[in-house]
C-alpha cells in the first residue's frame, strides 16, 4: 500500500496577475517564477504543502483547484487509486491526474 503526502495545491487562472496578487494577499507568501523542472507558472518556495498558480487551460486540472499528493511508487499509487474505486484521468511517470471514488480530480507527483 502506497501512502500519499499532500505537497502541492494549484490553481488555475484566467488573469494570473490577479490570482498571484490575490494568493499573496491572502496567505502573506510570495510565488515566485517556477523552474522549467516544476513546469508554467508561479508557486511559493516554503517547507511543506505548496501553493501554485498557473495560467488556465484545457487540461484536467485547469477547471478548478487541484492538489498534489507525493508518492514514492507511482505504480503502486496508481494501482491503489483503481483499488480504492477512483479513475485515471492522464496516467504518468513523473504526475498523473486522477479522479478520486467520488470524481473530484487531483494529482499523483512521484518523488
Amino acid at each position: 500500500m502506497s501512502t500519499a503526502r499532500l505537497s502541492l495545491i494549484e490553481f488555475p487562472a484566467d488573469d494570473s496577475e490577479r490570482a498571484r496578487r490575490f494568493w499573496e494577499g491572502l496567505t502573506g507568501l510570495t510565488l515566485a517564477p517556477r523552474t522549467p523542472e516544476q513546469g508554467s507558472g508561479w508557486q511559493t518556495g516554503s517547507e511543506g504543502a505548496v501553493l501554485g498558480v498557473h495560467e488556465r487551460g484545457r487540461g484536467p486540472g485547469d477547471t478548478g483547484s487541484l492538489p498534489y499528493l507525493t508518492v514514492d511508487d507511482m505504480d503502486a499509487a496508481l494501482a491503489q487509486v483503481l483499488e480504492l474505486g477512483g479513475t485515471h484521468v492522464h496516467p504518468g511517470e513523473r504526475w498523473s491526474i486522477c479522479r478520486d471514488s467520488e470524481g473530484t480530480p487531483f494529482a499523483l507527483a512521484r518523488a
